[in-house]
């Protein structure tokens, strides 16, 4: 879809935030009771608040908008039927290690039309998590994800673990109300670039 503004022409992507997780899987659960799902949802909410104020805003869809559980096979094919241009699915880590930190981005492990895309998507948001907030990077990995696979021939497609809500200082920081609005404008960043 093509909107035009005298000369300038803003080409409308549609996205598919995947708010991981959710209803009785919590994810990951930290020793304070931090859960994964309730962290990707302020997150994925916040993309969708920032992304409703921008001049020409992009169609943003989430897998879910509240605690519900929704299956691996139905997150994709949602995307499949919104015939989204970009999968980004958020996530948090946990370890048995507390030490364990840091940012993760995978991308499917089988080449496809989308590939570096995908590639080249996941080392920007590694970067700017270590430029913006200081986040360690664990670097750019490849992984058969249920929902990268059966996305995969669609567009591209991220998986984004935030950190490790089993690191204490990282558990606080993904904590914060106002640390998920700074996630999610870097998110957001990344996502008008593609």
């Amino acid at each position: 879809m093509c909107i035009c503004f005298g000369q300038d022409i803003h080409v409308q992507k549609r996205i598919i935030i995947d708010v991981g997780h959710g209803g009785k899987d919590s994810g990951a659960v930290a020793r304070n009771g931090t859960q994964e799902k309730d962290i990707v949802l302020d997150v994925a909410k916040e993309i969708l608040r920032l992304n409703s104020g921008l001049d020409q805003p992009n169609l943003i869809f989430l897998t879910r908008y509240k605690d519900s559980l929704i299956s691996l096979s139905d997150r994709s094919r949602l995307a499949k039927s919104l015939q989204v241009d970009l999968f980004l699915s958020l996530h948090c880590n946990h370890a048995k290690n507390y030490r364990a930190r840091g940012v993760e981005v995978f991308a499917y492990r089988c080449p496809s039309k989308y590939s570096k895309t995908a590639v080249w998507m996941a080392y920007q948001l590694q970067s700017q998590f270590k430029k913006q907030l200081g986040f360690e990077s664990r670097g750019v990995k490849f992984a058969n994800f249920q929902v990268l696979r059966d996305t995969t021939k669609q567009c591209p497609g991220l998986l984004l673990e935030l950190g490790f809500l089993s690191n204490p200082d990282e558990n606080s920081f993904l904590s914060s109300k106002e640390n998920a609005t700074r996630i999610a404008l870097i998110i957001l960043k990344i996502l008008e670039t593609y």
